[in-house]
């Protein structure tokens, strides 16, 4: 079986944003984020693999065997966007991806190209909830 390379890592967070996020407004958003996803998720910030910043974390276990441990939110400021890792259950929050403003929605990421694009009220929801749904489903860490 294949080994997960998202992995956490004990890589410093504020250096890899200031050494990966390549504008400056990149990097505001960063430490915005880091700031809102600590406070809400009410975890330290922590490196996965080698560009995701992840809070908190859950094992998963898929019925085909494969299993792993993931952040239960995060986000990596890349060159094109910021990818956001909110995983939400399905279409019971899709209302919350209509009133979420400016984005691009990828297989498990939301892409954004600044903060100021989308509703920050509406982000906060969709952490809670998907801090709610993964520890529902997967358990507390």
């Amino acid at each position: 079986m294949a080994k997960n390379k998202t992995t956490e890592t004990d890589k410093d967070v504020e250096e890899f944003i200031h050494s990966f996020a390549d504008t400056e407004q990149k990097r505001k958003d960063s430490f915005e984020l880091i700031k809102l996803m600590k406070d809400l998720s009410g975890y330290e910030p922590k490196m996965w693999g080698p560009s995701i910043i992840g809070f908190g974390n859950y094992h998963y276990k898929y019925q085909s065997g494969h299993e792993g441990d993931a952040p239960l939110i995060g986000f990596s400021p890349r060159k094109a966007a910021i990818s956001l890792y909110v995983s939400l259950g399905g279409e019971e929050h899709a209302h919350l991806l209509k009133d979420l403003g400016k984005f691009k929605m990828g297989k498990a990421c939301i892409y954004v190209k600044k903060l100021s694009d989308i509703d920050q009220a509406v982000l906060k929801m969709m952490i809670k909830e998907t801090i709610y749904f993964l520890q529902s489903k997967y358990g507390k860490h």
